[in-house]
């Protein structure tokens, strides 16, 4: 299975350009009949379920969960989640808050424990309150999962001015 990780704050630019560099390197995935695993959110984990698909690598959306029901999501979340349920060939549910960014990196962890391989798109800074980033990409190595980072030339990350008030579950 192989997972995509990365900042929440990317503009619109560097996912459009995402899109098609993750298309190309999912193609492989697909013919060696991995699939994809994504935590439902807007921005990167819906670029990574379009590439997914246009590769033709199955996609298994992680929704969060309380006793065993789906979680409601913000409604900043809600749109993209639905769109990631359309794409995906299979749907998990994981307890978490995804209101609590502290339970999304843990939901994040347990999800990198059942990979093999991570695409980590990360300009190289630091982890802090509203990204972790970094963290995940440490926290992958140690587990022993393969981890090839991603930052194509020009692309950027928004200004905290930029940003929405609530990150991107």
């Amino acid at each position: 299975m192989i997972a995509v990780v990365g900042h929440h704050d990317l503009t619109a630019p560097t996912l459009a350009m995402l899109e098609e560099e993750l298309r190309k390197r999912l193609a492989d995935c697909a013919r060696a009949g991995r699939a994809g695993l994504v935590r439902a959110g807007r921005g990167l984990p819906v670029v990574f379920g379009r590439a997914a698909r246009a590769a033709e690598l199955a996609l298994v959306t992680v929704l969060p969960s309380r006793n065993g029901i789906p979680e409601v999501m913000e409604a900043h979340g809600r749109r993209a989640a639905g769109e990631l349920l359309l794409l995906s060939q299979q749907v998990r549910l994981l307890e978490y808050d995804p209101g609590d960014p502290d339970a999304c990196v843990g939901a994040d962890e347990r999800l990198l424990g059942s990979c093999a391989r991570l695409l980590a798109i990360w300009d190289g800074s630091p982890s802090d309150r509203r990204d972790a980033t970094a963290h995940l990409v440490a926290f992958a190595r140690a587990k022993g999962v393969h981890v090839e980072v991603l930052w194509p030339v020009g692309a950027t990350r928004m200004s905290p001015e930029e940003q929405s008030p609530c990150p991107a579950p």
